[in-house]
Order: C-alpha cells, then sequence, then structure tokens
C-alpha cells in the first residue's frame, strides 16, 4: 500500500499490526508523526471518526520498514530517518552523535534567565549535534559562538545543523578537548553551557541496547564515577569564563550535590542547582566572580 488515503479503520488496524511486532507505541506515533505527516493530535482524531480519510506522505510499506529495522536492531529511529525534532528546531542527526533529549532543552531556558545582557561570546562544550549551539545563536542573534567537540564526527553534524538554521556565519567550530581549544578566547566568555557525558561506567553498561549500542559512548560514559568531564569543565571555568560570566551544566540525576561541591571548589560563587521537567536535580550552574 503507497501513500493514498485510507480511512482511519484501516490505518488503526494497519497500526495495531505493527505494534503487535513489538517496540514502544510512542515511538511508532513518532514514526507515524515525523515521516509519515500524521501528527499525535490528528491520530488520536482517528478513534472517533472510522471512515475519516488519511492521507499519509509516506509510502506505508516503508514506513513498516523502518519500523521492523528498529525492532531487529533495536537501532534509534532518529538515526533510521536522520532527523529529531527538538525544541523549535529539525535536527540532523545519524550514528556516532548523541541524539539530543527533551531535558536539554532547559539548558537553553535556564541560560536566557541567567543571563540578564545577552554575551558578546558564549561557548558550547560538547556541542554534539549542534543542538545548543543553534538555540543559543537563535537566542541571541547579536553574539558570536563558539562550538567544541573531540570528535569530528560530531563537527561535521553540528556545521550542517547550524548551516540550516542560518547561524554557521556566527557560530565558529573548534575540535579538541573541553576547555583547550579556547585558550585564545580564556576570560572572555560571557556563558558557557556544556552537556557532558555523565553517566557512570557501570550504568553505561546496563543500558537498554537501543541507546549502549547505537549511540556513542564517548557522548555518555562519564567514567567510573559519572563525573570524570564534570571535574574537568568545574576546574577550568575560573579561568574560562568573563568575571561575572556564567557556567551552566546538565549532569546525572544523582549528581546534583557532588557537581555543585566542585563548582565551589573551583571558587565559583552564585553556585545553584535546577531541576528537569520531572522536578529531578538535573542542572547546576554558577558564576565567575566579579573582580
Amino acid at each position: 500500500m503507497g501513500a493514498r488515503s485510507w480511512t482511519a479503520h484501516d490505518l488503526l488496524s494497519w497500526r495495531r499490526r505493527c505494534l503487535a511486532q513489538g517496540g514502544r507505541r510512542a515511538d511508532f506515533d513518532w514514526l507515524l508523526d515525523l515521516a509519515g505527516g500524521l501528527p499525535w493530535s490528528e491520530l488520536q482524531r482517528l478513534h472517533l471518526d472510522p471512515a475519516r480519510p488519511v492521507q499519509l506522505v509516506c509510502p506505508v510499506a516503508s514506513l513498516e520498514a523502518l519500523w521492523q529495522r528498529h525492532l531487529a536492531g533495536g537501532e534509534p529511529l532518529q538515526y533510521l530517518l536522520g532527523l529529531c525534532p527538538w525544541r523549535d528546531l529539525e535536527l540532523k542527526v545519524g550514528p556516532g552523535v548523541l541524539i539530543p533529549r527533551q531535558e536539554t532543552e532547559l539548558l537553553v531556558e535556564l541560560a536566557g534567565g541567567l543571563v540578564a545582557v545577552p554575551p558578546a561570546l558564549w561557548a558550547d562544550l560538547g556541542t554534539g549535534s549542534g543542538c545548543l549551539a543553534a538555540a543559543l545563536a537563535g537566542l541571541w542573534p547579536g553574539s558570536s559562538g563558539l562550538a567544541v567537540d573531540l570528535s569530528p564526527e560530531a563537527l561535521r553534524q553540528a556545521e550542517a545543523n547550524l548551516e540550516t538554521v542560518g547561524a554557521l556565519s556566527r557560530v565558529r567550530l573548534l575540535q579538541g578537548h573541553w576547555w583547550d581549544p579556547l585558550q585564545p578566547w580564556w576570560g572572555a566568555l560571557g556563558l558557557v553551557l556544556a552537556n557532558p557525558p555523565y553517566i557512570p561506567s557501570a550504568v553505561w553498561a546496563g543500558l537498554e541496547p537501543g541507546v549502549r549500542d547505537h549511540e556513542p559512548r564517548l557522548a555518555l560514559d562519564g567514567g567510573p564515577d559519572g563525573l570524570r568531564s564534570l571535574r574537568t569543565i568545574a576546574r577550568g571555568a575560573a579561568q574560562a569564563l568573563a568575571p561575572g560570566g556564567v557556567l551552566l551544566l546538565e549532569h546525572h540525576h544523582d549528581q546534583s550535590g557532588t557537581v555543585l561541591g566542585l563548582l565551589r571548589q573551583a571558587g565559583l560563587q552564585q553556585v545553584q542547582a535546577h531541576r528537569d521537567l520531572e522536578g529531578v536535580l538535573r542542572f547546576a550552574s554558577a558564576r565567575r566572580a566579579l573582580p
């Protein structure tokens, strides 16, 4: 069956057959939305009107093949489609680059709330897909940004996404380890944010296969206690930030107290914890002292 009109009854029956093969309903409905052009709200209306015609933008056979491939190997649907909706962006993603998570969207909102005046220069450490860099470029169109990643593959993906949103001319991509590529700008960074690898190695080993076997370990595994990268970032912040500059971090759900301690040990001030969408302390912020 191709990209033709179905009745709601036909489509819902096909959907039930696909879900009977396995997988999560939310994932299948996400596939229907992004690849099939059927938003979740429209899908819910179909239950009320079985005779209602439905037009998909992708052949049903293609959708079903993607679903079966996802079930067979656990490959994330975002990689199979090459796309990931995030915040108000539609990002390109692929193997070797971490899939942006919904909770990470809050880093952008927190940045906007913590910085009263748009900084002249900001940095995104471990940019990955470039999601945070693209969002900050949209939030502060008059500012310049620096996006750092150790992975050449991630930087290529970030470049493509920044180009898509028209921000590539305002964000410079740099390869290297955390603060190292930023040395020429140390002391001038008004905001630095990072979503570093923070999952303890033993926890990473027990993650669901779709994450552990397909998403890059480099972007997830934070070492034995999950704090390896967070320690490095905290340690260099007082030197790299501009006076009064803000550091904003995402961390594991049980690391809040420890990360706040690392920021205080680094000599930063106004150290704060922030909650995620579920009320979990997932973020930390701090400032470099003013002269």
